[in-house]
């Protein structure tokens, strides 16, 4: 259950992130540090606990945590970017989760839109973006992003899980049969997201949603419900350009789903 900052720090000393993490043994959210952080002015930093007492998710969900078993973390990034950006983050998040994965642990996660990280169809981590945004100066200007506070919960190290998360839950250990680092998964996380989000800011990101698109069996020909605008069934059909799922609705319409809960229907 250790954590060893100084190796993360060493791990980061080429990144933005370097001298601005903050360890933790137990917080109610990380998430929360962050954004008391941001509010108070801060442009960068990241808090990674031991545990969570009140870890979030998207739509209010909580996150269960077991103390050292998984990692807690949360990024304050300030890259230069519109607002209408925002899910863009979120993605590239989970492309960089993706890639942490699997070159730590050697597992292949599926990315469920917009911010879900699964395995064999189990879900081993979320990402949860909470964004501010700085007003337009002028009224043909657009506005830009404040900061994101990039929240990302991991299964690393868990052997079991409750009973009512158990048939839907997994981690990496119980998928590869090996523990994973904290320390070591945190370091490529983070590395990866910060290439994703310098491509973004400096214009680059244009293959993002293609490649979101390659890495995830969710986007295109997976037969889903839709629990948003009353609840529809449909074939997912890709991604529009501002990067929300595309859904063909069994009643003809194709739908844009806006807030996720997007849940495979066999």
């Amino acid at each position: 259950m250790s954590f060893d900052l100084r190796e993360v720090e060493a791990g980061l000393a080429a990144t933005g992130f370097a001298g601005h993490i903050s360890h933790f043994a137990t917080v109610g959210s990380t998430s929360t540090l962050a954004l008391e952080a941001a509010q108070a002015g801060a442009r960068t930093g990241v808090w990674v606990a031991d545990e969570q007492t009140a870890g979030r998710g998207r739509g209010g969900h909580g996150w269960h945590s077991i103390a050292g078993d998984g990692l807690y973390v949360s990024a304050l990034v300030t890259p230069p970017l519109p607002i209408t950006m925002a899910l863009w983050i979120s993605l590239a998040t989970g492309l960089a989760a993706k890639q942490a994965i699997q070159q730590i642990a050697g597992v292949d996660a599926d990315i469920r839109w917009p911010n879900d990280l699964l395995i064999n169809g189990k879900k081993c981590g979320g990402i949860l973006v909470e964004t501010a945004v700085t007003p337009a100066a002028e009224a043909r200007s657009e506005a830009m992003l404040r900061y994101a506070v990039i929240g990302m919960g991991i299964n690393l190290n868990h052997k079991t899980f409750p009973d009512e998360i158990a048939p839907i839950a997994t981690s990496l250990r119980i998928e590869n049969g090996a523990p994973v680092k904290r320390e070591e998964i945190l370091i490529m996380l983070l590395s990866s997201l910060e290439t994703e989000l310098h491509l973004l800011a400096n214009g680059h990101g244009d293959g993002l949603l293609e490649r979101v698109t390659g890495a995830s069996t969710w986007v295109r020909g997976k037969r889903v419900h839709v629990e948003e605008s009353g609840g529809y069934t449909g074939i997912t059909a890709g991604l529009d350009a501002r990067g929300f799922l595309l859904v063909q609705g069994e009643d003809g319409v194709l739908h844009t789903v806006l807030s996720g809960g997007v849940r495979e229907r066999l």
